[in-house]
């Protein structure tokens, strides 16, 4: 590991500086605060670099899965009555149940089977996470917060009282102190509602509503309306700047220059700007409230959301491996990699980080800058924690303006503009694919999204090979062509006195439930002169249930009408389940099967008769 330590060091050290103002502004955006994106970056920088499987892997807080965490830790303080620190417990059970779901696909080998999941799902995802982030950090970087707007809270004060109310009735039901013929006690706390419970509930209404794409764009009038010009000018300042500076040099990293320029001189110029939340200083403690607080009901609603978050991560992770292997002409392992990232997401977790994975950009300039082993990855975490230990109070001065501006510019490049483009020459079918995914993730929900352009993937896959199967043959005499169907080259030599007794119906592909309807119309194609059909198997691979039993009625339907069936060439799998339901023999007899077409010429030339 220390062979090329002086790599690894300048490696470790420039992607650390890479990662720091990256850690700040995703752990603004999830809503846990710029150290939980700090505390991510840390964990699981060293432990996934530790375990992992890939030697030149940068892991920290990355766009997608900020962007998903964002969801869950906003539903979850939702839940909570706003109250962060009681959700907060709640939220990294979800993150450590993430890591740990991840530690289970690298043991189980799902690695591999990443690679799989089809690109306008991916494409579609990734537009759809710049978009998020674009929306969502118009109104920081407009130097607009709801906390701040006291004519936006005060229309969910009805609400709100309605919601307190509810719940003193609620408490007097759970403690036995509400009484149905004496409920004056009740009564009386409703008449004298708290009025800082209204007000707190209120402002969770206000922000609840103003969160995601949709309440962005809901509470932009407001924004503009009231916009802080001083707040707005930094955060554009600051996207100018990192767009602007990689056209001089791209050896010093544009956003740490941003950061640095934009928030010391908001600093020393004494402007009155809007700092970050306070980062704490000294080394992070362990939350040991996750165990303590355990409570199934609050996170069942999010174990499926936590399986999505692993699933994201392998995918951002592994992808970004086969960046890595491409640069270092390297091979890395997938199963261990995601057994690595998932520890590093689950120590993260129990110190109060947000999930995050491999990060292309930081992996990158790892490598350029001469990382070569896992100590490069392992070294940017220990960068990153002595920053927080000697800088962490200095870290508090940034403006949140800054960190909009960088969020933007993150937003803008994690963007598919190579997918975007080839939509005009992309089949129409990938493109409502990419479309679908990408509109149900900025307005509806990620993880549904991905399932259900999953789901429209898979489905248009098995049509497409349904209708290729269906469409690749007719029966057609032997030793003749038609329009769709040309002879294989191994079928010359047959009888030509038996062409109008025999012939022949070439399968390719699956025969699986997409391609039976178009597999059924076989016996009607068979004409009223033929005594014997050969069914060339040799191409199809694999039968599924809906296969089998299709061609069951087929083969039954067949035998009625007296037309014998001989099979050519099946492959072990299909055989095994036709065996199985007795296809062979009682409908197919054992001597009807050959292993090669000329062998069953040979029999078709001494038992098939000439009857035309």
């Amino acid at each position: 590991m220390f062979s090329h330590f002086r790599g690894d060091l300048l490696g470790g050290i420039t992607a650390g500086i890479v990662a720091l103002p990256l850690a700040l502004a995703f752990g603004v955006q999830s809503g846990l605060g710029p150290d939980a994106g700090l505390y991510g970056a840390i964990f699981i920088g060293f432990f996934a670099s530790l375990f992992g499987g890939t030697n030149t892997q940068i892991s920290g807080p990355t766009a997608p899965m900020t962007a998903v965490s964002m969801v869950v830790i906003a539903g979850i303080i939702a839940s909570n009555n706003g109250n962060v620190e009681q959700a907060l417990p709640y939220i990294l059970i979800v993150f450590l149940l993430a890591g740990l779901f991840q530690v289970v696909l690298g043991l189980i080998g799902l690695g591999k089977y990443i690679k799989y999941i089809p690109y306008p799902v991916v494409s579609g995802f990734m537009t759809a996470i710049g978009v998020i982030i674009l929306i969502t950090q118009i109104l920081p970087a407009l130097g607009y917060y709801v906390e701040d707007d006291a004519d936006y809270v005060n229309q969910y004060k009805p609400e709100a009282k309605e919601i307190v109310a509810k719940r003193i009735i609620d408490e007097d039901f759970e403690n036995n102190t509400f009484v149905y013929d004496n409920p004056q006690q009740t009564l009386s706390n409703l008449q004298g509602l708290d009025e800082t419970a209204v007000d707190k509930e209120a402002l969770v209404l206000a922000k609840s509503n103003a969160s995601g794409v949709i309440g962005a764009l809901k509470t932009l009038p407001r924004a503009f309306n009231k916009i802080n010009w001083l707040e707005f000018g930094l955060a554009m300042l600051t996207v100018f700047i990192i767009f602007g500076f990689k056209r001089i040099t791209t050896t010093i990293p544009s956003t740490l220059v941003a950061l640095l320029a934009v928030s010391l001189g908001a600093y020393f110029l004494n402007v009155d700007y809007r700092p970050i939340e306070e980062i704490p200083s000294g080394f992070p403690m362990p939350n040991f409230e996750i165990f303590t607080s355990f409570s199934f009901s609050q996170i069942s609603p999010y174990i499926f959301t936590a399986l999505t978050l692993a699933l994201l991560g392998a995918i951002d992770s592994l992808l970004t491996s086969v960046v890595a292997d491409n640069m270092t002409k390297t091979k890395h392992k997938p199963n261990r990699e995601l057994v690595g990232q998932g520890i590093g997401n689950s120590v993260a977790s129990l110190f109060g980080g947000i999930p995050g994975a491999g990060a292309t950009i930081r992996t990158v300039v790892n490598i350029n800058s001469g990382g070569k082993t896992k100590l490069s990855g392992m070294i940017a975490a220990i960068l990153l924690l002595i920053v927080l230990l000697a800088l962490g109070p200095i870290a508090s001065k940034i403006p949140a303006a800054v960190l909009a501006g960088i969020l933007i510019t993150v937003g803008i490049g994690v963007m598919d503009y190579k997918g975007l483009k080839a939509i005009p020459n992309m089949p129409k079918a990938e493109v409502v694919i990419m479309i679908t995914v990408l509109v149900l993730s900025a307005v509806w929900n990620l993880v549904y999204a991905v399932g259900v352009g999953l789901l429209l993937a898979s489905l248009i896959f098995m049509k497409k090979m349904g209708d290729y199967t269906a469409s690749q043959s007719k029966v057609t005499s032997m030793g003749e062509s038609n329009e769709i169907d040309e002879p294989w080259p191994d079928e010359g030599n047959f009888p030509k006195n038996l062409r109008e007794e025999v012939f022949v119906k070439r399968l390719e592909g699956p025969l699986f439930f997409g391609s039976t309807t178009g597999f059924q119309n076989l016996s009607t194609q068979v004409p009223s002169s033929a005594t014997h059909i050969i069914l060339r198997m040799g191409k199809v691979p694999y039968i599924d249930q809906s296969g089998l039993y299709a061609l069951e009625d087929i083969l039954f339907d067949l035998t009625r009408r007296n037309v014998k069936v001989f099979i050519v060439g099946l492959k072990k799998q299909p055989e095994y389940l036709i065996r199985k339901i007795d296809i062979i023999p009682d409908l197919v007899p054992e001597d009807h099967l050959f292993d090669t077409i000329r062998s069953s010429f040979v029999f078709i030339d001494k038992n098939v008769k000439d009857r035309y």
